[in-house]
């Protein structure tokens, strides 16, 4: 029995990253073998152990076969003939094929310490298409890497183009493109996500209402990049760098301008009304994908209230207060944070704007934190019943609100 750290934590070490999990694969033995040293089994499609005292995972050496579509479509045999580097075959990327010994020597029969190098994600071997998954995987490990300078490889890119051009995206599940989605949503350059998925087709099959973003003019003055879909691009980055790996509010930067594909055409490149033609787009994305509802929910309140909240200072303090209601603030203050991060996304996704100051967002929080004082008891002990005493605490909500702008005049 041999055993070898594999996978992720290989390659964090090696790019001296925060290694958070260690995987291991393991040569040369039966399941058996395993559970009479008190590793509990945890696999169901084939044999992982978790270790009795560390509880990291430990799996034996497999090889996998391809029997149908999707990711489901797979045979697995697991067997102390199998070698490392049959294992190790079985990988998506050259870099996540590298393993370690117990004295620290690496085993890399695939190149990847050299593609760590050269900053290169490049597929293991032809069987990579045989995994729909892999796909977006390479999308996120994109994201993951872009800002230390890697790039997907040319042949890994065309390899994708063709898994798009046979239907292989078709077979993915809503869960798993989920579940990758918005993993890529919480990485340091979520853009590159949106780069490689579009650069193989695997956008507009995937996230149809994001692809038809790109080419859609808007106006120069306000959006230097002009491109919608490069701005979307500039506020998921911004998004990562104000709220790092927060895929809630990652997720309402990727979705708060869907409704600028659908302005007519001769009203380019103005978008008026964009806030309430994108609630239609995100509920089917959100639907089609399983999307959590606080995401769905929280995504729709940016798309239709980004607005308000860049034009907060000029709004009437009624409309403040039907804001912060709309949104929930005064129970969830929380809530309010992450959509003001959304915003600040949004206000430095464009071109020559990435560190704009944004007073909005401290003058809403003032705003939730004057109406949140106001309270029902005074209102009670005056006798007020039913109604009136939501009628009375919303005008005197108001009311904060106005002395509150007038205090820091």
């Amino acid at each position: 029995m041999r055993i070898y750290l594999v996978g992720g934590a290989v390659r964090d070490k090696l790019l001296g990253r925060p290694v958070v999990d260690h995987d291991h694969v393991v040569v040369g033995a039966r399941p058996d073998e395993l559970l009479a040293q008190g590793y509990r089994p945890v696999g169901k499609d084939f044999p992982v152990f978790l270790h009795p005292d560390t509880g990291e995972e430990y799996a034996l050496a497999r090889t996998e076969r391809k029997t149908g579509h999707g990711y489901h479509g797979f045979a697995f045999h697991a067997d102390p003939a199998v070698t490392l580097e049959q294992d190790l075959a079985r990988r998506d990327l050259t870099i996540n094929a590298i393993a370690e010994d117990e004295h620290g020597v690496l085993i890399d029969p695939f190149g990847g310490v050299r593609d760590l190098e050269a900053r290169v994600l490049r597929h293991v071997s032809p069987a990579f298409v045989e995994d729909p998954v892999r796909l977006l995987r390479v999308a996120r490990f994109a994201a993951r890497f872009a800002p230390l300078g890697f790039s997907v490889a040319d042949e890994t890119m065309a390899l994708l183009r063709h898994m798009v051009a046979a239907g292989e995206v078709d077979h993915l599940v809503p869960e798993r493109v989920w579940a990758e989605t918005r993993k890529a949503l919480g990485e340091a350059q979520p853009s590159a996500f949106l780069r490689v998925l579009r650069g193989c087709g695997a956008l507009r099959a995937l996230f149809p209402e994001v692809d038809a973003l790109y080419g859609i003019p808007q106006r120069a003055e306000f959006h230097p990049e002009i491109d919608t879909g490069v701005h979307v691009e500039m506020v998921l980055d911004a998004a990562a760098g104000i709220a790092p790996g927060d895929d809630l509010v990652g997720f309402c930067a990727l979705t708060h301008d869907l409704g600028k594909a659908l302005t007519p055409v001769d009203e380019l490149p103005r978008h008026v009304m964009h806030e309430q033609r994108g609630v239609a787009p995100l509920r089917a994305l959100a639907t089609r994908l399983k999307v959590p509802t606080e995401h769905a929910v929280l995504a729709e309140l940016v798309c239709r209230e980004h607005l308000n909240a860049h034009r907060a200072l000029e709004l009437k303090p009624a409309t403040v207060l039907k804001l912060l209601t709309a949104l929930d603030a005064l129970r969830r203050p929380e809530r309010l944070e992450s959509f003001l991060a959304a915003c600040l996304a949004d206000k430095r996704g464009r071109l020559g704007h990435e560190h704009d100051d944004y007073p909005q967002a401290d003058y809403l929080r003032r705003a939730r934190g004057a109406a949140a004082a106001v309270v029902a008891a005074p209102f009670v002990a005056q006798g007020l019943q039913g109604p009136a005493i939501g009628a009375a605490m919303e005008r005197a909500r108001v009311a904060a609100i106005v002395e509150m702008k007038l205090c820091n005049i």
